[in-house]
């Protein structure tokens, strides 16, 4: 049954996809895990866009391996690139507003948002994560990839247990 739900939200999110299409997105029919909401032209749910597991899954996912300061020995990291959710909801603003499930919350600069830089991820080492391990999203850097990721800066930017983002403008 779940693997049927998955597929009729998957279809149901390419059906409607398309980077800045017009189109409402398809509401989720599993767990919210993710709330998108200020300056987006593409919603779902009353001026937000809110995604579940398969919806994120369906968005060109990206793998990276890397270490971090928070893990012991390199990570693989999967996910929809920051850069690649900003553009399928048609977002535009000069900085992020990351919220975790605890309120806790950080700015990330527009300046983060490139491809080949960070993602929202939803698996780590291939398995989903649990509140408890960081989860269920987690924003993670590149940091092997360049010094420019290995800064107090991009630390503090990479917020686990990841439910908000709102798109400041």
């Amino acid at each position: 049954m779940i693997q049927l739900l998955r597929a009729s939200a998957l279809a149901a999110f390419a059906l409607c996809a398309g980077p800045g299409s017009a189109q409402e997105l398809p509401a989720p029919t599993g767990e919210t895990l993710l709330t998108v909401t200020g300056a987006i032209a593409r919603t779902n749910d009353e001026g937000a866009a809110l995604f579940d597991r398969a919806m994120l899954e369906g968005l060109e996912p990206v793998t990276i391996e890397t270490e971090t300061i928070w893990t012991e020995g390199p990570q693989t990291f999967t996910g929809v690139s920051l850069a690649r959710l900003l553009d399928e909801l048609g977002g535009e603003g000069e900085t992020l507003m990351a919220t975790a499930i605890n309120d806790y919350a950080v700015e990330i600069p527009a300046g983060d948002v490139v491809e080949g830089g960070a993602i929202v991820a939803y698996l780590n080492n291939g398995e989903p994560m649990s509140v408890r391990d960081k989860g269920p999203l987690w924003i993670v850097y590149p940091y092997d990839a360049s010094p420019d990721y290995r800064t107090e800066a991009i630390y503090s930017r990479s917020i686990w247990q990841l439910d908000r983002i709102d798109v400041l403008p």
